[in-house]
């Protein structure tokens, strides 16, 4: 497999060892001119949505892409689609048979089991987005054990696909992939993501239960809303959700 070229504009630290590449993507981040991947062979402290441990054996793959984007925040995190189509894309590069689909609001599966997270994390000055991180985590060779909470039990691209990828290809591959969909973002807005997102959405049009920090809501996934929001179609009417677990 051949290693496809760095994409032009976007920097790269990589790091042998570290906490949590998006802690450390955080404290980086206000010296760093413009758009910098940082990936490290080896993860010690990740971690997921709402606080959750995110465990990374050895051979997986975890990095986190800096941004400045100075948007607004809720239009900086539609990002997370972005990311997960990224991310789609390179597995594909990688894997091309593999049965890949994305889970809101930023999992990608693999024969319907956890293949990859994203987290999204930054700090904003007056109402806009100072920076971005977006952290992803890839169980390319180990499954590890499942976190409290989780939602769809862990997978790996090596006991569920047969293929052995090693993390750097991965990443060269991702970088690649992230840096044509951030300029379709950024070119044409939120519309193609979301209808590409939709193409190889998990369980579209079928009945799936989302838990809030307020409550539970069950309903037919019947879209993803030009906001990012989960759209059921509930017994009590049409629900739109910000953000929320999603169980099958």
């Amino acid at each position: 497999m051949t290693d496809l070229a760095w994409p032009e504009g976007y920097e790269r630290h990589t790091l042998d060892e570290v906490d949590s590449t998006n802690a450390e993507a955080l404290r980086l981040a206000p010296g760093l001119a413009g758009p910098t991947w940082i990936f490290a062979a080896r993860q010690l402290a990740g971690r997921g949505r709402r606080g959750r441990v995110w465990t990374d054996p050895e051979g997986n793959f975890a990095a986190s892409l800096v941004l400045h984007p100075n948007e607004p925040p809720g239009h900086a995190a539609l990002r997370s689609f972005v990311a997960a189509l990224a991310l789609h894309d390179a597995l594909r590069a990688v894997a091309p048979d593999a049965d890949l689909s994305l889970k809101w609001p930023n999992d990608v599966l693999l024969n319907g089991g956890k293949l990859a997270g994203i987290l999204l994390e930054g700090s904003s000055v007056a109402g806009r987005m100072a920076s971005l991180v977006i952290g992803i985590g890839v169980n390319l060779g180990q499954v590890p054990v499942p976190g409290a909470g989780g939602t769809v039990e862990p997978v790996s691209l090596r006991a569920e696909a047969g293929v052995e990828v090693a993390p750097e290809t991965l990443l060269n591959h991702l970088a690649a992939a992230y840096a044509e969909r951030e300029a379709v973002f950024q070119q044409d807005g939120f519309a193609p993501i979301r209808a590409d997102w939709l193409a190889r959405a998990a369980r579209l049009g079928q009945v799936v239960t989302a838990r809030t920090m307020q409550g539970e809501a069950q309903g037919r996934f019947e879209t993803v809303d030009e906001e990012g929001n989960l759209v059921l179609s509930t017994a009590e009417g049409r629900r739109a959700i910000p953000a929320a677990d999603v169980f099958f």
